[in-house]
């Protein structure tokens, strides 16, 4: 388990919030790494892997023209599969990721090329997407060394979010409840 998605479920945990997943290239591993901290069923809701396409439009309402004319691996899908899964699940925060892993290209995109996506109750600002973000990756290394590291991107999107919704009381109020850590 990693440092962030030990962070990430305290952080959810003090603020009583919850999180939902939606992974295709990932394949569960952002779940995987999520539950893999003590307590994290206080806030983890589920996770829906749609590793086919048109799972992506039948389970989390991903437009069905938009997977059509750009494909799965688009910035837009990644959005919309957060958005889908945080209402599908009923969370307060939904990630997702979507990419090429490898070995082959897909949709005309490179090996490498990753989006991931968060979607909760934000205040719109320059850069978001409907009370979301998407962050656009170019990874190199293997299929497993791609798909980790779109793990970890993916969770630290959604913390750098957290972190930025928690005003200084809110941050003082943690620090005390959780000891001073």
């Amino acid at each position: 388990m990693s440092s962030t998605a030990i962070e990430l479920v305290r952080l959810l945990t003090v603020r009583g919030e919850t999180l939902a997943v939606a992974e295709s290239l990932t394949g569960g591993l952002v779940a995987a790494e999520i539950t893999s901290v003590p307590g994290a069923s206080k806030v983890f809701r589920g996770s829906v892997t749609a590793y086919a396409t048109e799972l992506k439009h039948e389970l989390l309402g991903v437009d069905a023209t938009l997977l059509a004319q750009r494909g799965a691996v688009d910035p837009q899908v990644a959005g919309q599969m957060a958005t889908g899964v945080r209402k599908a699940l009923g969370a307060d925060w939904g990630i997702a990721t979507t990419g090429v892993a490898g070995p082959e290209p897909q949709d005309g995109r490179p090996v490498g090329t990753v989006f991931v996506a968060v979607d909760g109750p934000l205040t719109p600002r320059p850069g978001s997407a409907g009370g979301g973000k998407v962050e656009a990756l170019r990874l190199n290394g293997s299929r497993a060394e791609i798909r980790m590291e779109s793990v970890r991107s993916v969770l630290a999107l959604l913390l750098e979010q957290l972190a930025g919704e928690q005003t200084g009381n809110e941050r003082a109020q943690d620090t005390e409840r959780n000891g001073g850590f």
